[in-house]
């Protein structure tokens, strides 16, 4: 967990940043003021995987940044169907921004 003396760091948004012609970066922000930085794309779907990141936004939103394993267990499992390059590519973004938050935190 990602946490002070008397709080546990939260997930307050998300942002994605589409660079042409084929790039998307997710900017992950938390209460604490940090961000981590991802980048769930693959070439030439940029749209596709920025509407899988989206569709998973309300789950990130508020919960603990540092439950990495947890979090990424949920995003893969947690739905009817799993797998497929589109939902991988938005969970390995997610993952990547997640991690970024710890090594900036601790």
């Amino acid at each position: 967990r990602l946490y002070t003396k008397y709080h546990i760091m939260k997930i307050t948004n998300l942002r994605l940043y589409q660079v042409p012609p084929r790039w998307l970066f997710l900017a992950i922000d938390t209460d604490d003021g940090i961000t981590g930085w991802g980048e769930p794309v693959i070439e030439g779907r940029s749209k596709t995987v920025a509407a899988a990141v989206n569709e998973l936004s309300d789950y990130l939103i508020g919960k603990d940044p540092g439950q990495i394993n947890a979090i990424w267990q949920t995003l893969y499992r947690g739905g009817f169907y799993r797998g497929g390059p589109i939902l991988m590519s938005a969970i390995a973004g997610i993952d990547q921004a997640l991690w970024d938050i710890k090594g900036k935190a601790v």
